[in-house]
């Protein structure tokens, strides 16, 4: 005999905290992706680039080792898969955070790199259109102009300045390159990637591969001080730790989206940091630059999306 009463169910909560929270936790990720480049800056005046990414890459791979032992997460048994996986994290981690910490290391601020690096999801809109088949419209298009615009007035003033060197800025472009290749190869490959164990194979991969560079470029010169010490701390466990298990939590909720759309937010956060910690400013044209940046990716990120609802996507986990 079936009841014709309705089941009791826990009440829901709130579509308006729901959404709260959702863009809390999106605009602290945010955040911490943010103070990356902060991080990046403080470590580096202490170990040689490559030899820091090691250490961080080596460290974070253990803990997220951990998480994934811990919650059970499931492995890739296909070896092809593996490898995708491997190649996706040399991009993502050693090309992309190589180029950055190295052009640090010769002069470039905090807020410059992130800003140039910040017009990633303007370059993946530009290259899906060839490579994945995907459809761009004259929107991204002119978000890539002012993007492209509002970047070179940037360096231009920096480098007249004497901020920077020349080889800092190729190398920033090289990390753009490298993040770019990371976001098509991983939406092309690597779609289905559990991202406990996804990440400890990816930095597993770049840790070798750092390694490797720091072995053969560097002379693994380490300076133990206060700030290494805390710059590495800071990036290990918020940045490769917290802001992975962040973004997998995110995901979960199904709020990946508005994650994507906050990142045009970045170099204006990281600026700001970077303002009181280094004394990093920007002048009149190169914050209108900056400005014309941020306006040009926020184009890209915030196009509208087809109205014509679609079935959820696939739990990642």
């Amino acid at each position: 005999m079936t009841s014709d009463a309705p089941a009791t169910k826990a009440p829901a909560p709130k579509a308006g905290a729901r959404d709260l929270r959702g863009l809390g936790a999106a605009a602290l990720f945010v955040l911490l992706w943010s103070t990356g480049f902060i991080g990046a800056k403080l470590g580096v005046p202490h170990a040689e680039p490559l030899t820091f990414l090691a250490l961080r890459f080596i460290l974070a791979t253990a803990l997220l080792l951990a998480l994934a032992l811990a919650t059970r997460a499931p492995w890739p048994r296909d070896p092809m898969q593996i490898l995708h996986f491997c190649v996706a994290g040399i991009l993502l981690h050693t090309l992309y955070l190589g180029g950055v910490y190295v052009a640090m290391s010769l002069g470039v601020e905090a807020g410059l790199s992130a800003l140039i690096v910040s017009t990633q999801p303007v370059l993946v809109a530009a290259l899906a259109g060839f490579l994945l088949g995907e459809k761009v419209t004259p929107r991204q298009w002119l978000g890539l102009t002012l993007a492209v615009c509002g970047v070179t007035l940037v360096v231009w003033r920096k480098l007249g300045g004497g901020l920077g060197t020349l080889e800092g800025v190729v190398l920033c472009l090289v990390s753009l390159c490298a993040i770019s290749g990371a976001t098509l190869y991983q939406k092309r490959f690597c779609g289905k990637m559990d991202l406990r164990s996804g990440s400890v194979i990816q930095y597993a991969a770049a840790a070798l591969t750092a390694s490797l560079g720091s072995l053969v470029f560097e002379e693994q010169y380490v300076d133990w001080s206060g700030e290494l010490i805390f710059a590495l701390a800071w990036l290990v466990l918020l940045l490769s730790l917290g802001a992975v298990s962040l973004l997998y939590w995110l995901i979960r909720r199904g709020e990946a989206s508005k994650v994507s759309s906050l990142f045009f937010l970045v170099p204006p956060v990281t600026a700001l940091v970077a303002w009181p910690v280094f004394g990093e400013t920007f002048g009149p044209l190169a914050l209108a630059g900056m400005v014309i940046t941020v306006v040009g990716v926020a184009l890209v990120n915030l196009e509208k999306k087809n109205p014509v609802a679609k079935p959820p996507p696939e739990d990642l986990a």
